[in-house]
């Protein structure tokens, strides 16, 4: 089964958001679609990324759920460099569609 990935920046967070909820939000919206894989928050080039790798059946399923998780995220921050991608070997490339 193909593994994806959705990943962005998060920047300031909306009111009455914690911080601490934002990556498990984003992991409960792919796991209502997909099974999660792996999640992490990390600090890239001084911006907090939230990233979500999850298996699912087919591209189409695939960026419904990345979208869902990019969705939720923006409503709980403002965020930026959103991409789902799909690993094609030892590469992540961009999903299209």
């Amino acid at each position: 089964m193909p593994s994806y990935r959705v990943s962005a920046a998060v920047g300031l967070l909306q009111p009455g958001t914690q911080p601490q909820d934002v990556l498990p939000e984003a992991v409960a919206v792919a796991r209502e679609r997909v099974v999660v894989e792996a999640f992490d928050l990390a600090v890239v080039r001084g911006e907090a990324r939230v990233t979500v790798r999850y298996e699912a059946d087919d591209d189409a399923t695939a960026r419904q759920a990345g979208w869902a998780v990019l969705a939720r995220l923006d409503e709980l921050a403002d965020i930026s460099g959103r991409r789902v991608t799909r690993r094609w070997g030892a590469r992540w490339l961009p999903l299209r569609g």
